[in-house]
Parts: C-alpha cells; structure tokens; sequence
C-alpha cells in the first residue's frame, strides 16, 4: 500500500512496489529527506545553524546600529516552519539593537494577499498578534519603488518596505522549483517582494521556454539569474533557509550570505532529492498535500515532476484535495477559453517580456504539459467542472483515475508513483525537459 499526500490527510494506492528485480510491480520515486529524522526539535536547528552563519556575520552583528529591519516570511501557500525561525531571529536583532525596529514583510509574490487568520495560523497569536506586519501586494504601485533593472531588462520595483530600511533579511526554505531550479535564497525577493511590472518581466515566455528553467536546474537558468541580481541590488543581508522532511518538519538549516548558505543547502538536498527514473506509460503524483495543493495553480509544480519521467503520450494523474479552486482567475480564464493547449502555448510564445499577462507562465507550463500528456485529476466532486473546464480530465478516486489511464495507455501500462512531486528531482526523464518548437 503506497500512501499519497492529500490536502491534511492521505490516500491509499493498493498497487505492488517494483522489487529488486524491476520487472514487476510499479516504479516508486520517492526522495530521502525522512532519512534525515531530526534528533531535535526545529527551533534548534535553526538556532545551531544561526550561530555558525555561512559566509556572514551573526545576525546580532549586523543588526547592530542599524534603526530598522525587515524580515521577509513566506506566505500562506509555503510550509515553512516559521516558528522554527522567526523566533530566534528575532532574539538575534535585539540582542545587537535592542530597539531596532522590526518589520516582518509576507512575500506574497504574484499570490493573494494573506489573511489575518493565516498569518495566526503559520506564525502563532504571539507573533502574529506582537509584531509588525505587512503583507506585499505586488498589484500596488504606491506601497513599491523602483530600485533598478535586471540583467533580461526588467524594472526591479520591490517593496518600499524592503528597500527603505536599514537591514534586509529573509526566511525560507529550499526545495526543488519547477522553474527556478530551488525554492528559498535570492527567491524571497524575486518574486516574493517584487511588483508585477518584475515578476511579470522574470516570468516571460522565453525564459520560462528555456531548457535551463526546469526543476533542479540553476547554471544558466535565465530567471535565477534575474532572481540573484535583484536580492543583491535589494541588499538582501543575511537569510535562514531550511529544509524540510515530508511531514513539513524542519530537519536541516542554513543562515548567513543568501548566496552562499543556500548553495549550501542546495548542495545538500541535491544528495536526498535527486531520483533516477525510466519513461513510463501511467505516473501518478501529488503536490505535497496542504498546504501546496490547495488549487491548480499550485498543482502544476508536482505535475512537471509527473511530467519528468512519463512517456510522450503517457498519461498523469494527479491527486490534490483543491480546497481553494482554481488559485488565479487569469491562469484558469486562459486554459478555459483557449481553442487548445497546442494554440495556447503558441500565443504565449509571441508575447513580449514587456507585455507578460498575469499567470502567463503558470498556463505555459500547464499548456506544454497538456500538449505531450493526457492530465486526470483526483479531488473532490465539486472540482470536476471546474477541472474539465481547464482541458483537464477528472476522476473521483484512485482507482476510477487508473481505469480511465489503463483504457488509454492499456491494460499492461507501465506505472510510476511520485508520492511527493515537489520532493524530487527526476534525473532521467521523458520529455519535460525539452522544449516545445511553435
């Protein structure tokens, strides 16, 4: 019995693990990270690694003589253990600069704004009750300033609050990105702070078309590029990134220099995550359970993964619980009113970095996906027509989605399981990493 995240909760897959000879059964890609059984509680993880930063001096440091800081969280569609990190980040400030003023600045990106219940929720009432908070909104021109331009030409427009003050840090976590290469570092700025005018920029068809933007993949990706200039033209000081285990619990941490602690980390996940993988017929995965399968939007990280290691024409199956629809009206209005993925994604490309539409690259991806695989979604039965909607075929329970996959590929389908397809980085894979001709 294989066991697949699903919203706060699990679903049973009753198919036989492949044995050690690899003729029978199905595949399973699962990453190590539970290997990594944390022998102490997170907080003091993050407390040992923040008395040895990489490359940086100790927070108190540089907090002292400084008047204001802001501290970068993540929102409320990231697991990062917060708890683990804010606190004695905190601790660290005013140990250097008793009466440094403190801003904690949620990173909404191109996301909706967080409520006040999430904010509780992911930092606790005392946190969330004592400090100040102020939740991005990269839609608003007056809360952002121009501070520069990227490499690919883009304004860089961030967050007044993190341009005007005197200390700039973050908090995150690393995990593989479907696009970015790795989550956490330099990506709490772009796109955590930015204005739409640069993640829009960033997020343009032709990087997003590049070879190199793919899961696990930093040299020579155009959008961490872009992504490393901005954190260094903010003046992104100092970071504490860690990395999590399956059940969302911290299990490693790095602080100090964005760069080099997180090419640390990476470095470090690459050993647990990275899994080797044959083309199958039928590949089923999910996107971690809540909080990162809350909508499709969010979905389409742990597909590419699905996407890594099926065969051209292969069928995916994705099971997540969509408590929250769709995740971006644009991203859903664009699959659902387009002719078919196959024009979809060739509009796209003709799009200039300039005129970038919201959720463009979210539908890209989604499209060249559609475009090689036939995509069944597992959820609950208020999301089917919201699914089929969106070019996506739906099915009530695992063993519906395998019946329809197995009338499309037949009966003797080869099948793999990703229990956890934003866990992974899929070494050989089928067609994910090849880029579309339009």
């Amino acid at each position: 019995m294989i066991k697949l995240p699903y919203g706060t909760d699990w679903l049973e897959l009753d198919l036989p693990e492949q044995g050690a000879d690899g003729q029978h059964g199905c595949a399973v890609l699962r990453s190590r990270i539970d290997e990594l059984a944390a022998a102490e509680p997170g907080i003091d993880i993050v407390r040992r690694a923040m008395a040895a930063p990489i490359g940086s001096p100790r927070l108190a440091e540089l907090a002292k003589g400084k008047k204001t800081c802001t501290i970068i969280i993540s929102d409320h569609t990231r697991p990062v253990p917060s708890r683990d990190i804010l606190p004695p980040m905190l601790e660290e400030l005013r140990e250097g600069q008793p009466d440094i003023d403190i801003t904690l600045l949620v990173a909404t990106g191109f996301h909706r704004g967080t409520a006040a219940e999430e904010l509780v929720a992911k930092l606790g009432e005392e946190i969330a009750n004592s400090e100040k908070i102020v939740v991005h909104d990269c839609r608003d021109e007056a809360s952002n300033v121009k501070i520069g331009v990227l490499p690919s030409g883009a304004d860089l427009v961030i967050d007044r609050a993190a341009a005007e003050c005197d200390l700039l840090v973050a908090e995150g976590f690393i995990e593989p990105h479907f696009f970015a290469g790795y989550s956490g570092g330099r990506k709490s700025v772009l796109p955590g702070v930015c204005d739409q005018v640069t993640v829009l920029g960033n997020h343009c068809s032709a990087f997003i078309d590049s070879p190199y933007a793919r899961t696990g993949i930093l040299e020579g990706n155009p959008l961490h590029i872009d992504m490393v200039d901005a954190a260094r033209q903010a003046k992104l000081a100092y970071i504490v990134n860690v990395i999590i285990d399956e059940n969302k619990k911290t299990v490693a941490a790095y602080a100090g220099d964005f760069e080099k602690a997180h090419a640390e980390g990476v470095r470090f996940l690459e050993g647990y995550c990275k899994v080797k993988a044959h083309p199958a017929d039928i590949v089923i995965t999910t996107n971690g359970g809540a909080p990162l399968d809350q909508n499709v939007y969010q979905s389409v990280k742990g597909l590419t993964a699905a996407a890594a290691t099926a065969k051209e024409g292969g069928v995916l199956i994705m099971c997540a619980a969509l408590a929250d629809g769709h995740g971006g009206e644009g991203f859903y209005r664009l699959l659902h009113e387009c002719e078919s993925p196959q024009q979809l994604y060739a509009d796209i490309m003709k799009v200039p970095q300039s005129e970038t539409w919201p959720d463009q690259w979210e539908v890209q991806i989604m499209a060249r996906i559609l475009i090689r695989n036939t995509v069944i979604y597992v959820s609950d039965p208020s999301r089917k027509r919201l699914l089929e909607d969106m070019k996506i075929h739906y099915a009530a329970d695992l063993g519906e989605a395998l019946a329809l996959a197995r009338e499309i590929m037949g009966k003797d389908a080869s099948v793999t399981v990703v229990p956890n397809g934003v866990s992974v980085v899929v070494e050989e894979s089928g067609t994910e990493n090849i880029g579309l001709e339009v």
